[in-house]
This record gives structure tokens, C-alpha cells and sequence, in this order.
């Protein structure tokens, strides 16, 4: 079995302002290395900054020219962190927070523990 190994939990969260709406999970990903991690920030701001208000494409663009080694810097560190821009109503914010990815079990080939077989198969309720 292989071992824990540390990485970075990542995700992306939008807010509506004006509407009061709960957050709301857009994206998640895990990334095994700091410069992996804030590379997935820096590419999808990359990707969404022509379609941004002027203002959070300022918002994006400083990040990427000043923040972003800060970042870097920080998760190196370990230390969770939080990019964000604000695009008319709506607040974007990724996070990335360093976290111990336990590796997973193999079901077959493997003796698993007996508890494992406790658990039932998931099956969707009939539609109705």
C-alpha cells in the first residue's frame, strides 16, 4: 500500500452579493505540489479575465503580476490560502489548503478489514 502523501486541496466558490445566495462549490482539484496548486488558480484566472468586469480583470492581473508568488510563498510555508475577485454580484474565490491525501484500498485482490463489509452497494431510489 502506498503511502500518505501530502499535497493541496483546491477549490473554487462563487457568491452571489447582491442576492444573498450561498456559496456555491464550482470546482474542486487536487494538486500534489505548490507550484501545481497555484498554477490551477493562475490558468483558469487567465482564462476568465476577458470576460471580467475591469475591475476584476485589475483584480486578477495583480494577483497573477504580484500576488501569486506571495501565494506560492505561503503554501510552501503550508499555510492555506485564498484568491479572490469580484465581478459585478458575484464574488469568485478559490482556496487552497494543504492537506494528507490517504491513499485508497483496492477492492479486489486485497483482504479489507471487516467492517468493509458492512457497507451495502449504493442503490438509487427508484424514480417516482
Amino acid at each position: 500500500m502506498k503511502p500518505p502523501q501530502w499535497g493541496y486541496w483546491c477549490e473554487c466558490w462563487t457568491k452571489d452579493l447582491a442576492e444573498g445566495w450561498q456559496p456555491a462549490l464550482l470546482a474542486a482539484f487536487d494538486a500534489y505540489s505548490a507550484p501545481q496548486a497555484d498554477r490551477w488558480v493562475a490558468v483558469t484566472l487567465r482564462t476568465i479575465s476577458p470576460a471580467l468586469d475591469a475591475d476584476a480583470s485589475d483584480e486578477a492581473w495583480e494577483w497573477l503580476y504580484e500576488g501569486r508568488i506571495e501565494t506560492r510563498r505561503a503554501l510552501l510555508r503550508s499555510e492555506p490560502c485564498t484568491v479572490s475577485v469580484t465581478h459585478a454580484n458575484t464574488r469568485i474565490t478559490w482556496t487552497i489548503r494543504p492537506v494528507l491525501f490517504l491513499p485508497l484500498m483496492h477492492r479486489q485482490g486485497a483482504e479489507l478489514s471487516a467492517c468493509a463489509e458492512t457497507f451495502e452497494t449504493f442503490k438509487p431510489h427508484p424514480a417516482g
